[in-house]
């Protein structure tokens, strides 16, 4: 990778938008991590260029009561390996959602000092290094979040576009279907933070969020005594339709300043793993005016099949496809907007949720074994083998193609060009 000297550098025509920015962009080339904040410090004086409060501390907990670990981060002493703007600009236009999100390599170098900027601004969220990132971190930033972050901004314009300054427009419901474990609920959480770093609010939701009380769940396995797929919280069946509609109408209604609500939250741990909602105390708070919803799940968008399909794939999946009938009027039909995460094998599911558990029992917590891994995710596959290749063929139910972005995604979690 280049070293950065953009004093001897000559500009290429890219670059004359940003020329300017290029003076900026040297302010960087200092970087100090200590306890989380970012201190930037321009070459040959003290004074920074992104003052630490630009940038609010943020610890490993989101606002929307979720707690996220760090993306591969690097270590504060480590020092900076400085790369040019030629570098990133090139890293940029490589990336397999450029062309998705109708970019073009004219339009990155007009915008490369926001680019740059959002880089800056998930490095600070993820505590990396910015002249300093491994591939992996790289492609993560620039190769994902910020293009789905430009994606999600250009459907929010259009959205508030349709409405006259004088009405209330509702906020943009922007909904996430994707497989457990594919790194969804930290996209989202990077997505959340740069709307609010850069002056919009965002409610963050997920599925999981409407699961039923443990006394409901009860209930609903004694209904279903021979069927594991609805033994435990997950499949269609076992969420709370009507407090997911209360929830998201009461969120539509997020238009005026101090208008408040607080959010649903359920509680994994609880019952010793079984799951339970989450004490009302717990709940985050969410005020308006609200410009956009981000809402994810891993069944989000699914469509009910005849029963002889689902029946193939495992007759235990009749009942669920039966569930999942009231689901569009429950959740679909409030997302105007979709990212859809394609993975090209549902195993996958399995590899990262066992990788996750190992990871847990490496570092001395209480973790799944294999066995109780392999049985866990065997109560999602059938749903995932039924599902998702309509959900990838013709996208998610009651969804206009022309606002759904389709993402595919390799083992490593990373965007790849699809087939």
């Amino acid at each position: 990778m280049a070293g950065l000297n953009i004093l001897s550098q000559t500009p290429s025509p890219w670059q004359l938008s940003a020329s300017s920015y290029s003076l900026r962009f040297r302010h960087f080339y200092d970087f100090n991590f200590n306890s989380g904040d970012i201190k930037c410090y321009k070459i040959g004086s003290p004074a920074s260029a992104f003052s630490s409060q630009m940038l609010p501390h943020l610890s490993n907990s989101s606002g929307s009561g979720r707690k996220q670990g760090p993306l591969n981060a690097v270590s504060p002493t480590e020092q900076a390996q400085v790369s040019s703007v030629d570098d990133l600009y090139d890293f940029i236009c490589s990336g397999p959602l450029i062309n998705k999100i109708g970019l073009t390599p004219e339009k990155v170098a007009k915008s490369i000092d926001k680019w740059i900027e959002y880089g800056l601004l998930l490095c600070r969220l993820f505590q990396l290094n910015q002249l300093s990132l491994n591939e992996a971190q790289k492609i993560r930033i620039y190769h994902y979040y910020i293009p789905v972050f430009l994606w999600c901004e250009q459907e929010i314009s259009q959205h508030y576009s349709k409405f006259n300054e004088e009405e209330e427009a509702p906020p943009l419901v922007i909904g996430f279907s994707a497989p457990q474990g594919c790194g969804k609920t930290t996209l989202v959480f990077a997505l959340e933070y740069l709307f609010k770093i850069t002056g919009r609010k965002a409610a963050t939701i997920s599925i999981d969020d409407f699961y039923l009380t443990a006394e409901e769940q009860a209930k609903l396995r004694d209904r279903n005594p021979r069927n594991l797929l609805l033994e435990f919280r997950g499949n269609a069946g076992s969420h709370d339709l009507p407090l997911s509609v209360e929830t998201l109408t009461a969120l539509s209604k997020l238009t005026k300043e101090g208008v408040k609500m607080k959010l649903p939250r359920y509680d994994k741990s609880a019952y010793n793993g079984r799951g339970d909602r989450a004490d009302l105390s717990t709940w985050p708070e969410v005020e308006g005016p609200l410009p956009v919803i981000l809402f994810e799940g891993w069944m989000l968008g699914f469509k009910p099949l005849p029963p002889e399909v689902v029946k193939a794939v495992d007759p235990q999946l009749e009942t669920v496809n039966k569930n999942l009938e009231a689901y569009y009027d429950a959740w679909h039909k409030y997302v105007k907007s979709w990212i859809v995460i394609k993975i090209q094998d549902p195993s996958y599911v399995y590899q990262w949720r066992l990788q996750a558990e190992i990871a847990m029992r490496a570092d001395g917590n209480p973790g799944m074994s294999d066995e109780e891994v392999k049985d866990f995710v065997s109560r999602y596959l059938p749903a995932y083998k039924a599902y998702l290749p309509m959900l990838y063929s013709e996208g998610p139910t009651g969804s206009d193609p022309e606002h759904v972005l389709l993402i595919d995604i390799d083992e490593g979690r990373n965007p790849i060009l699809g087939c």
